[in-house]
């Protein structure tokens, strides 16, 4: 095969590699029908590999600076508003862009999929000079994807262990749920649910291991329930707790919109905070400072975790290793939604 180090990839080359025809590449290069799964991907992984571009594109990295950064989320539109986590990350990560004339290129997907295909999408055509990945699975397709792709400097939002031989900008979940857990047991509390995210996110495994390690430890007994972070689902998981055999006496939120919510249910069923439960969230935002009873949160300044990420992204680019680092671990802040165990 001809080399194609002093020219520019020709979707010609592409189809002679992956052994179809240049329709079939057409058609994976522009997301059409008309290829299997399977082909398509075979296609697509060559691209990636040539280092393909569309010819209006088609620059070295070094001409072809954008000042973008990309972030591609896939969640529901509908919840991001809601969620205080990620307006407080974005407004960090424009602070520290704004300040070195970069935008954002944010874009929203329905699923993990949608976003390792604009990952490619934004590789493939230079649109950006480097991505921000957050939500981090087990066994993540974006990050065995961009590790072994070579052109798109990426930071990865999560603790260093799951971000394999990526840079990235995590925090120790670990250790402050065990703070949790430490705070509640010395309350007197021995049944304590955690009230936690999606099963498939690296952070969740990461918080409810260390819970249940911590509940262990102390002799206490666990709960695990499983939700979206949405409102409705902490508040069905909190219901069903609270109206089920031997309920928990304290409740750990892997939100602060999922720890309000709890506060409504326990009032429908006439359950007082923190006489009869207590109740602690994630993620200190004005919200938990502004109910009744205040809420005792795990503080973080997100606003400076988002910031940090993008500092760290600006030296990714500019040539520096691709190690982990650790922002500011969560602190427990004590307020008026925690107490002593109910006595029987």
């Amino acid at each position: 095969m001809k080399s194609t180090t002093d020219r520019r990839v020709t979707i010609a080359d592409i189809a002679a590699r992956a052994g179809v025809s240049i329709g079939a590449v057409s058609f994976a290069l522009n997301g059409r029908k008309g290829v299997s799964s399977e082909t398509r991907e075979r296609i697509l992984a060559v691209a990636d590999e040539l280092g393909w571009a569309p010819a209006a594109s088609a620059r070295s990295l070094a001409e072809a600076k954008t000042a973008t950064f990309g972030l591609a989320i896939a969640r529901d539109p509908r919840n991001l508003g809601v969620e205080s986590f990620y307006m407080h990350f974005l407004a960090g990560i424009e602070s520290e862009l704004s300040l070195r004339n970069h935008g954002l290129l944010l874009q929203v997907v329905p699923d993990i999929h949608s976003e390792l295909e604009t990952l490619r999408a934004w590789r493939n055509a230079r649109r950006v000079d480097g991505v921000i990945v957050t939500d981090v699975r087990v066994e993540d397709p974006r990050i065995a994807y961009l590790a072994k792709t070579p052109g798109l400097p990426v930071v990865v939002v999560g603790h260093p262990s799951v971000a394999g031989s990526l840079a990235a900008v995590g925090t120790d979940d670990g250790a402050a749920a065990r703070q949790a857990v430490q705070h509640l047991v010395g309350l007197g509390h021995r049944r304590i649910a955690h009230v936690a995210g999606l099963v498939e996110l690296a952070h969740t495994h990461l918080r409810t291991a260390a819970f249940l390690d911590e509940m262990r430890a102390q002799g206490a007994e666990p709960t695990v329930l499983h939700t979206d972070f949405t409102p409705k689902q902490g508040a069905e998981a909190t219901r069903r707790a609270l109206t089920g055999s031997a309920a928990p006496t304290a409740f750990i939120f892997d939100n602060d919109i999922m720890a309000v919510a709890a506060l409504g249910v326990a009032t429908q069923l006439g359950i007082r905070v923190p006489e009869d439960i207590s109740i602690i969230a994630w993620d200190d935002s004005v919200l938990c400072q502004h109910t009744y009873p205040q809420i005792t949160s795990l503080s973080h300044d997100v606003v400076n975790f988002g910031a940090h990420v993008a500092r760290r992204l600006f030296d990714v680019v500019a040539g520096a290793p691709t190690d982990g680092e650790l922002d500011a671990t969560p602190v427990l802040q004590p307020r008026g939604s925690t107490g002593p165990v109910p006595r029987v």
